[in-house]
């Protein structure tokens, strides 16, 4: 056995101050103690120096990657009574199968000819416009037949105006000789007046001519009635043609009023057959909402309503379906701190609960029952519980998620970050420091080429 001071001088001063080391000594077998110690020391030591990689860690659940994957609920789409159903829980149903019946329970609905005669009032008033149109384009060739005989009688108040002006042309052409044989005349007579009295003329001359003369004044007052009269004629013509034109104005514009009568009556009539024909549609898609169908192929999972004969409002939840083929994924919270850390793409270890698992947070490589993962998405907006919810996809890369794992089994997850020394991790947790903020390889090569 070896002294006190000699087996205390192959030990560090700092240790041979200890009273614990200095009784150890006074034991049996302190050699072999203290090369425990020692090598235990050092173990500690180099421990400190193993590479750690850094994590974030998070607890979830079991969900599925897409969305038309996950459990739903089908919903009653209008309001009616349960008849029958043709389904009962844990059913698997392909996609359009009947899973119940409805029958109406509004009053507006419940006559059973409802589709048929809508679609005899949507002919009726399909014919009723086409007999508007008919009537629309009859009163347009009838003003047409207005607008032509119009015309015709326009050209003949026209011509009758033309003759008029042309008969005061003669008569007024007639008036003047006239005139100038009632000069002639007059000269004639007081000629024959004045021969008479200077006694070369007989009184029988002298009374030929007076006569002649009156004739001559009578003739030109019948020529000037003849001028008067065809004056007249003359305006009588162009009143004429302002009365055929007022007359076949207000005859076009009663067949045009008419017209846009009959025209306005077809809108409405065809407004009123868009309204009926969409009424008839919503009547034929409301019965086949009578029977609601299975939007999916999967498993009818659990009845929200049940029995005959309860009265259902629209949007009632009736049954919750699961979709038979699905892709697992995992729904993760981490804390908001920890989020700027996080980037799609990022590997990510999963492991299940109910499934054998050793982990080690820090060497992922020598954890037992964990499957590996990519952050797919990253929720911008905190969840409820003051978190963020990250989506983590399987690792196409690694081994896949096992098939027992069903939708909301619970799930733990660890983002891999960076590898540090572990003293500096111990030093990191003791000053409640977050991880290292870094970016990945692809961002730093994409930042440079940015940059360039």
């Amino acid at each position: 056995m070896f002294s006190i001071k000699n087996s205390s001088d192959k030990l560090p001063r700092v240790f041979t101050s200890l009273s614990t080391v200095k009784m150890l000594d006074l034991r049996p077998h302190h050699r072999t103690l203290n090369r425990i110690l020692v090598g235990f020391l050092i173990f500690v030591v180099l421990g400190l120096f193993l590479p750690w990689t850094q994590n974030i860690s998070g607890n979830g659940a079991v969900t599925t990657l897409r969305l038309d994957q996950r459990p739903q609920t089908i919903h009653a789409a209008i309001a009616g009574r349960i008849e029958k159903w043709y389904v009962k829980e844990g059913d698997f149903v392909h996609k359009g199968d009947t899973i119940l019946f409805l029958s109406e329970i509004k009053e507006e609905y419940l006559d059973p000819n409802l589709v048929e005669n809508t679609g005899n009032q949507v002919t009726a008033k399909t014919q009723s416009s086409a007999s508007y149109k008919g009537k629309v384009g009859s009163l347009g060739q009838q003003i047409k037949a207005i607008e032509a005989e119009k015309q015709l009688k326009l050209q003949q108040a026209k011509n009758k105006i033309k003759q008029a002006l042309l008969k005061i042309k003669s008569d007024s052409m007639d008036l003047e000789a006239v005139k100038t044989q009632l000069k002639i005349a007059k000269t004639q007579f007081n000629r024959s007046l004045q021969l008479n009295q200077e006694g070369l003329k007989p009184m029988t001359d002298v009374e030929e001519k007076k006569l002649k003369l009156q004739e001559v004044e009578a003739k030109i007052i019948t020529q000037e009635n003849k001028f008067m009269a065809a004056n007249n004629e003359w305006i009588n013509a162009k009143v004429e043609i302002n009365r055929i034109r007022a007359e076949y104005d207000e005859k076009a514009s009663k067949a045009e009023g008419e017209q846009y009568t009959a025209l306005s009556n077809h809108y409405d009539a065809e407004t009123q057959v868009s309204k009926l024909k969409n009424q008839y549609q919503n009547y034929k898609i409301r019965n086949g909402l009578y029977f609601i169908c299975a939007p999916q192929t999967g498993y009818i999972n659990r009845a929200l309503k049940s029995g005959l004969g309860e009265t259902l409002k629209e949007g009632t939840e009736l049954v919750s379906i699961m979709p038979a083929q699905y892709e697992l994924a995992v729904e993760t919270y981490v804390e908001p701190m920890d989020l700027p850390l996080l980037h799609r793409g990022e590997k990510v270890r999963v492991w299940f609960d109910g499934w054998p698992t050793i982990v080690f947070s820090g060497w992922p490589g020598m954890s037992y029952g964990t499957f590996g993962g990519k952050v797919v998405a990253i929720e911008t907006v905190i969840s409820d519980n003051g978190k963020y919810r990250v989506l983590v996809a399987p690792d196409p890369a690694e081994a896949a998620w096992p098939k027992q794992v069903q939708v909301g089994t619970g799930a733990q997850s660890l983002a891999l970050l960076d590898n540090v020394p572990v003293w500096f991790e111990i030093w990191r947790n003791l000053n409640g420091f977050p991880p290292n903020y870094y970016t990945p390889k692809e961002g730093k090569n994409a930042k440079k080429s940015e940059k360039k």
